[in-house]
Formats: C-alpha cells, structure tokens, sequence
C-alpha cells in the first residue's frame, strides 16, 4: 500500500513571512509604501518612547553608536538618528530597506538588510529591538540572545499580558505574537538566560482594554 505523502505545509521562513506582513498590509495600512502598525505611529505611544529613549542617548557626553534591530517603518528610529553618533538600521524585508535608503539620508545612517538570527550585525554601543523579539521563535530569540552580549547596553520593548504570565511560550516566526497564549519575551528567563549586569525599566505604557502593556527595559551587559 503506498504511503500517504506528506502534505503538511513547513512554516514560511522568517524573511518571507515579514515580506507577506508587509506585502499584504497585515499590520493595517495607511497610505504608506511600508506601515509597522499602529505601535510604531500612535502618539501615546511612540512619543514617551521617543522621548524616553532620546534622553538615555543624550546623557552621554560621548554619542553612542546604535544598532536599531527590526527598524520596521522607521517612522521612530527617524527621530533618534540625530542623538546617536552611527546609527545602523536593520531589517529583513530587502524592499523596505531599499526604500529607506532612498528617503532617508543622514551621514550618520546606514541601513542594513539582515536576518538578525542568522547573519553577523553591525557593531555598536547600544542595541534598540522594538517589539520584534514578541514575532520571533524561541530558537531566532536565542540566537539573537548570544548576539547582543556584544553591546553593552541593550534597550528591549516587548508587548507584554498585564499581570502574571508564563514567560517564553515559543510560536512559530510571523505576524502574531505571544500575548494569545498569556506569554510574551523575557531574556533573562530560560530558555534564553541572558546575563546582564544591571536591569532597569525605562518606560511601562500600558494599552487600551486588555491588550497587556508594553514594556521598554534597559540592560547594561558590560
């Protein structure tokens, strides 16, 4: 008798699956060429974080090197840039980030298209991952886990379930996160362990109805 083949589809690569994010508008649309969702344009929400982060890199006497990882729409690290003495922009989406080299110019700008999980990153001082660990498989956060111990500050926003939660529940890379499952992404828990040096939260902004809150948090690594 022959064997049933196996018709179960694999999951879409990670690269792909944010193309199609991007392609099909999944995370709405506003007109723009590239939109990362109402996060990354709601004002109650990006401007203390602007403001929060602008004044963490300004405290320097010397400007940091950053390395904004997942820049999405760039419509926040736009307003960054300027605080920063090399900011390097990446992102997986090679359509997005031919887009941003031509509409956003700065000496201090370089944009990246990168797969944060499997390729090298740039260096720098200070790594920015902005709500892009919560759309990644606990593998994809590990690897990137060990890549950040090369920065010695790192600044993580995740969207978190209000209240207590099972931290680290993995789902497959894409458009969703782990706040279906009353789970989001904390580094320092297993499976990912993340040694750091010092802990602190910068911002806790916390969303309408029982969406959770997103939460910005600072580790100093060295």
């Amino acid at each position: 008798m022959k064997e049933k083949e196996n018709t179960r589809k694999e999951p879409w690569p990670t690269k792909e699956a944010m193309e199609q994010v991007y392609d099909m508008k999944l995370w709405g649309d506003n007109s723009e060429a590239f939109y990362s969702g109402i996060g990354s344009h709601q004002l109650d929400i990006i401007r203390p974080y602007i403001e929060t982060v602008t004044a963490f890199l300004r405290s320097f006497k010397t400007p940091l090197e950053v390395c904004d990882l997942g820049c999405g729409d760039f419509n926040i690290g736009k307003e960054l840039v300027q605080h920063a003495k090399k900011y390097s922009a990446v992102d997986i989406v090679s359509a997005l980030i031919l887009h941003h080299k031509e509409h956003f110019v700065s000496e201090n700008l370089e944009f990246y298209c990168l797969d944060i999980a499997k390729d090298v990153l740039p260096s720098g001082d200070c790594a920015i991952v902005r709500q892009v660990l919560q759309h990644l498989s606990n593998t994809e956060v590990h690897s990137i886990a060990n890549k950040l111990l090369a920065f010695k500050y790192i600044i993580v926003t995740e969207h978190l379930p209000q209240g207590d939660f099972i931290a680290n529940k993995d789902l497959i890379s894409g458009q969703g996160i782990r706040i279906k499952k009353n789970s989001g992404v904390n580094l320092l828990e297993a499976p990912f362990c993340l040694e750091v040096k010092k802990e602190k939260e910068l911002l806790s902004i916390s969303l309408d109805g029982a969406k959770g809150v997103l939460v910005t948090t600072l580790y100093t690594i060295f």
